[in-house]
């Protein structure tokens, strides 16, 4: 999307009043012998499980009914407490209405020891006695594949369990369902099997294994433990930490992008040393393998003088491509990262300000920038913590921001003052931290409004100023010191 529609959408996004003061985000309280009401059923339900990436993907598209004689509004979605700290991207729309947007939700804490929490979620407007609503609700389930087995060989191939329930897990009811599970291929060795009278589930076809549909109502909470092992020839790409700053400079038409990663990779463990010459050996077959070899990060087009470390300086292998029409940086470590291995790295690079940052009328600007980028990965990637840290002008106020991730994501934001250099006030900072993201994720936007007055712009230079002049003032005042000897 252009700049110029993106300042348009945020205008109006603005004027209505969506950016909002950075805040905390809370949690829902609610007493512990809490229960969600039996307000709803749910006529249909299709759980889709996506197991492509090195993470798992969920998505259930649902009609639910409300069956009380009042209007309802709170749909409640339980976790096993085990899982829930793994949720990520959680979020809910209207499949028949793309307009109404995404769903307000909470995350409810209501006892620490229980072994269900739940996300609640506020429909846009109460429905109706015996009406009906289709949901569509999504969210990803970060650092849930499990190896097996957990060890293997340099050359072997990488099978990865993930457990699931074949009904879908509702708080409600369920009239009729069905789930699909998504594999990255069709080799599965292993997978549950669910008789429903002198039916078997689940059904195979290729890459897709079909539990249902299940015609018999399934009560509130139940599920069906079951668990998939299958073939995944790639790494498992996880990010404990992404530390990610962004600088803004009015004067110098620039906008400066660091980001500090700490990776793992989450695959098997190898049962043996690593073998150099074996590897070497096997990249003339360029065979698929679950050790990471490269990054790619597909950068903004005009992005320039892009730079990468890792622990002990740039001695990887590492390519910049920069034209018209793209911007690509890619690095090579020193070593291919196999399961269990680390790799600590930075890349950092300039941009145009003008690419980012438009003024909306007076002293107030918008800039617009990526929340996420990192690299791009067909495998994909997951961040377990992600903090944004955008470095505004000195002297930038009342700061307010929007953000298309997702919001159960953020964890918190705090507006803070930090100095550099030649900073007198020091720099307005917004630090945003949000919680397992991942690379579906990648380039949703984070706008930012902020007032710079035309008094505040001239305080660098005028600082700038002050300082030259007093360097000059003082060499002057050192030269009328007369430090000759006396002659009697």
């Amino acid at each position: 999307m252009r700049l110029t529609t993106a300042v348009a959408a945020c205008l109006s996004v603005f004027a209505q009043g969506v950016l909002s003061e950075p805040a905390a985000t809370s949690k829902l309280t609610l007493p512990v012998t809490f229960k969600p009401p039996q307000v709803f059923k749910n006529a249909n339900a299709v759980h889709l499980i996506s197991l492509e990436k090195g993470y798992a993907k969920e998505t259930v598209n649902v009609i639910v009914e409300n069956v009380s004689p009042k209007p309802q509004q709170e749909y409640f979605v339980p976790f096993a407490s085990s899982r829930l700290a793994h949720i990520g991207g959680f979020e809910v729309k209207d499949k028949k209405n793309d307009a109404l947007g995404g769903f307000e939700m909470d995350v409810v804490e209501f006892d620490p020891t229980s072994d269900i929490q739940y996300y609640r979620i506020r429909l846009p407007t109460a429905l109706a006695s015996k009406a009906q609503q289709t949901l569509g609700i999504s969210y990803y389930v970060l650092d849930s594949l499990l190896p097996l087995p957990a060890s293997i060989g340099q050359a072997d191939k990488q099978y990865l369990a993930y457990d699931f329930s074949a009904y879908y897990h509702s708080a409600y009811p369920t009239v009729k369902q069905k789930t699909e599970v998504k594999l990255p291929g069709s080799d599965a060795p292993d997978f549950t099997k669910v008789s429903v009278g002198a039916k078997e589930f689940p059904t195979k076809q290729g890459s897709r294994l079909t539990y249902g549909p299940f015609e018999t109502e399934v009560p509130a909470g139940g599920v069906s433990p079951s668990r998939v092992r299958y073939e995944f020839t790639h790494p498992v790409v996880y990010f404990t930490e992404l530390e990610r700053d962004i600088e803004v400079s009015h004067w110098g038409g620039n906008v400066a992008f660091e980001e500090r990663y700490t990776m793992y990779n989450h695959g098997a463990n190898l049962t043996t040393l690593f073998n150099r010459v074996k590897w070497a050996q096997s990249q003339y077959f360029n065979p698929a393998t679950f050790a990471l070899k490269e990054l790619k990060f597909p950068l903004k087009v005009g992005s320039e003088d892009a730079y990468f470390t890792d622990v002990i300086g740039n001695v990887s292998t590492s390519r910049f491509r920069s034209s018209s029409r793209e911007a690509n940086l890619e690095i090579k470590p020193r070593y291919p990262v196999f399961g269990g291995w680390k790799y600590p790295f930075t890349v950092g690079w300039n941009a145009a300000a003008k690419n980012f940052l438009k003024q909306a009328g007076g002293d107030t600007y918008l800039l617009n920038v990526p929340f996420l980028e990192g690299p791009k990965l067909g495998e994909g990637a997951q961040y377990e913590l992600a903090t944004v840290r955008v470095l505004l002008p000195e002297g930038a106020e009342n700061v307010k921001y929007f953000s298309k991730i997702p919001s159960a994501s953020i964890t918190s934001t705090v507006v803070d003052v930090q100095k550099t250099y030649l900073d007198t006030v020091g720099r307005t900072v917004l630090t945003i931290k949000a919680r397992n993201l991942v690379d579906d994720l990648r380039g949703r936007e984070l706008v930012i409004s902020y007032d710079y007055s035309f008094i505040a712009s001239l305080r660098k230079p005028l600082v700038i100023f002050a300082s030259t002049l007093s360097v000059f003032v003082g060499v002057w005042a050192i030269s009328q010191v007369d430090v000759k000897f006396a002659t009697k």
